[in-house]
């Protein structure tokens, strides 16, 4: 039973709410007071010296009535925890320990006052209050109640009880609090102790190859002279080319985004946004194909489904696809695409699917069922797996479906045609007249033999694009433009799904898909189409009609969204401060279907995970032609709102650039002489979009739907937050009829599209060049590496494939180099290192006739038995160490602050050797030719469908198919080889060997051939059968060395060569 210890003290109020919980506090042997739980109390053991003293506010009940405000309760004793327990309820306490009534207490002292009893219980062996009566048990719901905290009031914890203003009921601080402003993204720096040795390291090696040049120089091998001179020339090039490789990668960085920041900015409900509608701007997706037979519509399907679903607003999102074939199948594939999309969308919004490309999410090996939280996942995932079999059976089945369909309509119309020419001669009763139908009867039939078979739609019309039997206007460089709306543009606000015996359960599910529009561009005899960059140019001006998103992301057919969140990652950097100065974001690529070993270094990890990375630190890296997400009032060819230029020989000396443009977007309002008769050309405002005046108006609004939220002081141009609320206006039959206008083949005639508007004409490769043109106006552009990698595609895993792909990129820098886009012509907008990195673009092709060159040194050096220098000297050998030593440790720490792998470094050193050496070699023949001459160069497709072998999907691995890019580093690898066997046999047989010659040459030798291992294996197939042609050209080459070799240096004091004969 719990005694009183302190006096009584007189209740706060009359209205105070009566004590409802049980406190407990401990008063140790020091002398401190302290709370204590109820384990503490139930683990001590009882008889203990020590004693607790514990407060117990019991509520009034009838036997426990308050007394009068005078009365006063025995006192057992001093204690200090009467004076803590005292301090919350605003009494003051004596010095003997006895307790007043605080004045200042609100209440206090009034008649009525409940009263609260102060008891110290001693410890004894009774059990303690906190134990159960009956099963002596520790009661924890009862301590969980009892020891509530009381945290006040703040914005970590808000408690309607403790706040101070309480006629605000339901009000938090948050609600008065301003949000901190977050960034959507940052910059992420490469540690000092991994950047700093690096550069210091480039510094030594860039010391390490002067010296070692001026030795070269300074020491000059008299005996082989011409040995001499050709390796001092490959080597100062090489050198040279060094440095233009690795002077940009002295910045590497590295980005983060923050897609919760971007969440909170432009999704959730707020003043100007009540219903918390999207305020994202509006992006506009382009995949492009041209041959249905080489980019199998299955693909494509796949990739405009991995579109269709990603994770942005439905209603800021449309899709378009370029079919520059005008094939009937493409189109009905799109059709029956569409059709799976209105399941397929849904299913991943519920299960949050990743990837939402189906082909490739059904092929996953993980267990699908992870992470997945749903009941009904797996009977859905059953569910859409069978309807994706029924739809690749369409799309599979699609070509001869569309054969018989137009057999059977062509066999109709024939059938017409001749029951029309009977009419026609039976309406003749004269034999004269008789003969002479006759005639016409022979006649028309004789006509409807010539006339081509139509190919016709499933609704029985005739297809306007181009017909299995190509006629005139209806063949692939002769066609009307096609522009059809398969998906119409959603509804502005979430519409849901709802139960369905039929489909799946989509309650509570969004079940709107994006608008699809499929596009055929006009094409007719006479006109230069340019290839790829004419069809996104067409892209480009029907999407403005259509939806005008002011952001574009381009895809190729097979490169499919693999991270659905890429799209809000790639706006974190245009909507951020800063942003409206991007012109693109470049995501890198990243390939599947590559063979385990990666042969031929395909996924090219060097260069978009290092010299990529290395650029964002610069202006930023160069577009690579697909996974590119573009401003669209950039590709107009208009300056950004701030540019910086660069002056001095290294360009060290900055400041701003002249704002060269007026405020207003519209180019009307612009004059067309603002600019300094000696400004550079890119510096010029572009003039002929062309005659749409719808076109022309929606400038105005892309740039400004484009611009960042003004949200903070330090935004420039900024847009208000809310701006982009409101519903896109529904598509009428006029905006639609613009749209197929503005595709026509003579509309860019008189303009500058292809010029300084849009992607640019000139070269195979002009996508480095359109990001060079933005690039030079002053844009900056940003490198976007995600966690999970944003997109994925497919690449050429063939031999032959792969060095016609280098070939194509090679020819297009080499025209680079030769046309008006070299960047020593470049406007001083642009930095010195981005030159120089653009400067490495257009030259790296030309380094293969030094390549090729030096290849041949060992093996000129063992025929001859004489090496580059007069012997393995120590200062050779020393430089030689040192040499290859910092470019290993650079390889170490590039492989550290890149992220890629030593193997991955060593395959593409070796393809370097092989591209470079047949390629690239080709690539500046023809660049040459089609400068000096005048000839034209042409590329076919790289295709993307599989091996025959079905079962083995490294088919094309293995499969030869002779090029004539395969005679140099044929020849390459025979010569070496038989200039290894001569070289031994001359040094074994000789009187007195020079073994150190010998040694140097081989060691060469066999560094070339370790470099053409890739090659070698690549030729000879599968399970090692080397083809036929391969043979030929060994021993033909062989042979004419040897002949060659005799020729020229014939041995001495044996066989020589006379007029008549050999003589001994």
């Amino acid at each position: 039973m719990a005694t009183p210890n302190s006096p009584t003290k007189k209740s706060s109020s009359n209205n105070a709410r009566p004590p409802q919980a049980v406190r407990f506090g401990r008063r140790t042997t020091s002398g401190h007071v302290m709370s204590i739980d109820m384990d503490a109390s139930a683990e001590s053991t009882p008889g203990s010296n020590d004693y607790i003293n514990y407060t117990v506010l019991m509520p009034p009940t009838p036997d426990n009535q308050p007394g009068q405000a005078d009365q006063t309760a025995a006192v057992s004793g001093p204690s200090r925890f009467g004076i803590e327990s005292q301090k919350r309820k605003g009494a003051s306490v004596n010095g003997n320990g006895s307790t007043g009534i605080d004045p200042s207490g609100a209440g206090l002292g009034a008649a009525g006052a409940k009263l609260e009893r102060r008891v110290s219980v001693l410890r004894s062996n009774n059990k303690s209050m906190l134990l159960r009566s009956q099963t002596g048990d520790f009661d924890h719901n009862r301590w969980l109640f009892e020891t509530k905290g009381k945290y006040g009031i703040g914005n970590a914890y808000w408690s309607e009880e403790d706040a101070y203003d309480m006629d605000a009921a339901g009000m938090t601080m948050n609600d008065f609090m301003d949000k901190p402003w977050k960034p959507l993204t940052r910059k992420i720096n490469i540690p000092p102790a991994i950047i700093s040795p690096y550069r210091l390291l480039v510094v030594i090696r860039l010391v390490g190859l002067a010296c070692f040049l001026t030795w070269r120089c300074q020491n000059r091998n008299e005996d082989a002279i011409w040995l001499w001179a050709m390796s001092i020339v490959c080597e100062v090039w090489f050198a040279f080319s060094w440095l233009l490789d690795q002077l940009p990668k002295l910045n590497p960085i590295n980005r983060a985004t923050d897609l919760a920041a971007l969440k909170d900015k432009f999704e959730t409900p707020s003043p100007t946004n009540p219903n918390g509608r999207s305020d994202l701007p509006g992006i506009d997706c382009f995949v492009s194909t041209a041959d249905p037979e080489k980019e199998p519509p299955l693909v494509t399907a796949n990739t405009i489904l991995s579109i269709m679903a990603v994770d942005y607003p439905v209603e800021k999102l449309a899709c378009y696809i370029s079919d520059d074939g005008a094939s009937v199948l493409t189109f009905e594939a799109m059709a029956e695409a569409i059709n799976f999309a209105e399941v397929w969308v849904p299913f991943c919004r519920k299960h949050n699917i990743e990837p939402r490309n189906p082909d490739s999410y059904f092929n996953q090996k993980t267990d699908p069922t992870k992470n997945k939280k749903k009941e009904d996942f797996v009977k859905d995932r059953r569910w859409i797996k069978r309807e994706y079999d029924e739809f690749k059976v369409k799309i599979n089945g699609l070509p001869d479906a569309i054969r018989k369909r137009c057999e059977m309509y062509n066999s109709n119309e024939e059938m017409k045609e001749k029951e029309l020419a009977r009419q026609r001669s039976g309406s003749n009763d004269s034999s004269t007249s008789a003969s002479v139908t006759g005639g016409a009867i022979t006649g028309d039939h004789h006509q409807a033999g010539k006339t081509s078979k139509a190919t016709w739609m499933a609704d029985g019309t005739h297809w306007p694009g181009t017909w299995f039997q190509p006629c005139p206007d209806h063949s692939k460089g002769d066609h009307a433009g096609i522009l059809q709306v398969m998906s119409k543009p959603p509804e502005p606000d979430p519409v849901m799904g709802y139960p369905d015996e039929k489909k799946l359960d989509f309650s509570g599910v969004d079940v709107r898909i994006p608008m699809f529009v499929y596009m055929s561009r006009e094409k007719r005899p006479g006109y230069d189409h340019n290839k790829k960059a004419g069809a996104m140019n067409a892209l480009v001006r029907a999407s403005a009609i259509l939806s005008n998103g002011p952001f574009i992301l381009n895809l190729d057919c097979d490169h499919y969204v693999y991270n659905s969140l890429a799209f809000r990652e790639g706006i974190c950097f245009m909507m951020d401060r800063g942003g409206d100065r991007i012109c693109y974001i470049q995501f890198p690529q990243r390939f599947e279907g590559i063979d385990p070993s990666d042969r031929y270094a395909n996924h090219n990890t060097v260069f978009f995970d290092g010299n990529m990375r290395a650029l964002d630190g610069l202006q930023g890296p160069v577009y690579v032609g697909t996974g590119c997400m573009f401003r669209r009032y950039a590709l107009y060819g208009f300056h950004p709102p701030r540019a910086n230029e660069y002056t001095g020989v290294f360009g060290q000396y900055k400041q701003p650039a002249p704002n060269m443009q007026a405020q207003s977007s519209d180019p009307e309002d612009r004059e067309p002489d603002t600019q300094d008769s000696g400004s550079h050309p890119d510096l010029e405002l572009p003039k002929m979009f062309g005659n749409s005046t719808m076109f022309t108006e929606s400038i105005a609004v892309a740039e400004f739907q484009g611009r960042p939220l003004a949200d903070h002081m330090s935004v420039k141009n900024g847009r208000p937050p809310g701006a982009l609320l409101h519903p896109r206006p529904p598509l009428d039959a006029p905006t639609v009829a613009e749209a197929v206008a503005v595709i026509s083949c003579w509309y860019e005639d008189k303009t500058e599209w292809g010029e300084r508007i849009g992607w640019i004409y000139g070269s195979v490769t002009e996508d480095v060049v359109t990001g060079y043109r933005m690039h030079n106006r002053g844009w900056r552009s940003v490198y976007c590496i995600t966690k999970r990698d944003a997109f994925r595609g497919t690449a050429p895993i063939n031999l032959t494939d792969r060095l016609h792909q280098v070939l194509r990129w090679a020819t297009g820098s080499v025209e680079i180099f030769f046309s008006k886009n070299n960047p020593f012509l470049a406007s001083r907008r642009l930095k010195f290192l981005q030159r120089v990195a653009y400067l490495n673009v257009g030259i790296y092709p030309f380094t293969s006739i030094f390549l090729v060159t030096y290849c041949f040194l060992p093996a000129l050096s063992l025929f001859s038995g004489q090496f580059i220098v007069q012997g393995l000297s120590i200062p050779f050998l020393s430089y030689l160490l040192l040499i290859t030593t910092t470019l290993i440790l650079l390889s170490l720490l590039e492989v550290k602050w890149s992220g890629i792998g030593l193997e991955e470094w060593w395959r593409n050193e070796q393809f370097w050797v092989i591209g470079g050496s047949s390629a690239h070699l080709a690539a500046v023949i023809q660049g040459l030719l089609k400068v000096v001459a005048g000839i034209d160069i042409s590329f076919t497709l790289t295709s993307k469908s599989a091996g025959e072998d079905e079962d083995d999907i490294y088919a094309d691995l293995y499969i030869v198919k002779w090029t004539s890019l395969f005679i140099m580093p044929l020849t390459i690898i025979v010569v070496n080889l038989v200039a290894i066997v001569i070289g031994a046999s001359r040094t074994v047989y000789s009187v007195i060997p020079e073994w150190n010659k010998l040694i140097g040459g081989c060691f060469f030798s066999l560094w070339v051939l370790a470099h053409m291992y890739p090659f070698a294996k690549g030729l000879m197939g599968r399970r090692g059968r080397v083809p036929t042609i391969v043979y030929v050209w060994s021993g033909l080459i062989s042979i004419t060395v040897s002949l060659l070799w005799i020729t020229i240096s014939p041995p001495q004091g044996g066989v020589a060569v006379g007029g008549g004969g050999i003589q001994l």
